[in-house]
C-alpha cells in the first residue's frame, strides 16, 4: 500500500550509517521501488531507512509499504536486525563476465521469465 512519506515515523534505529544514499535514489528512480519498507499500524518504521531516505531525496510523496503488527519493542528491533544480516550483497562481476551476464539476459524469450 502506498503511504504518505510525510507520516511515516522514524525512530531510534540500529544502522547509525546510511551508506550511498544516492546510489539507491538514483537505483529508485530508474528500477522504481523493488522492495517496500515495513511499518506498523501507528506508521513507525520498522525496517527500510535507506530506501525511505532514497525515496525523500527524489521528491516522492508516497512509498509502498508493508503494514506488520508487530507486539512489542523488541520484536521491532529483531526485524530491523534481520533485514540487514539475511540480506546477501550479491559478488562482483568482472566487466567481461557482466557483458555476458547482460547477453544471456537479453536473449531469453518471454516464457523463460
Amino acid at each position: 500500500m502506498l503511504v504518505p512519506i510525510n507520516d511515516i515515523k522514524v525512530k531510534r534505529r540500529i544502522r547509525k550509517e546510511m551508506g550511498d544514499i544516492a546510489a539507491l535514489a538514483d537505483s529508485m528512480k530508474h528500477f522504481g521501488q523493488i522492495n517496500p519498507i515495513l511499518i506498523t499500524k501507528k506508521n513507525v518504521l520498522i525496517a527500510g531507512c535507506r530506501r525511505l531516505e532514497a525515496a525523500r531525496s527524489l521528491g516522492w510523496s508516497s512509498i509502498n509499504a508493508v503494514v506488520a503488527e508487530i507486539p512489542d519493542e523488541l520484536s521491532k528491533l529483531e526485524y530491523e536486525l534481520e533485514e540487514n544480516i539475511q540480506r546477501r550483497d550479491f559478488p562482483r562481476l568482472k566487466p567481461t563476465t557482466r557483458s555476458k551476464e547482460y547477453n544471456t539476459c537479453a536473449i531469453l524469450p518471454d516464457s523463460a521469465e
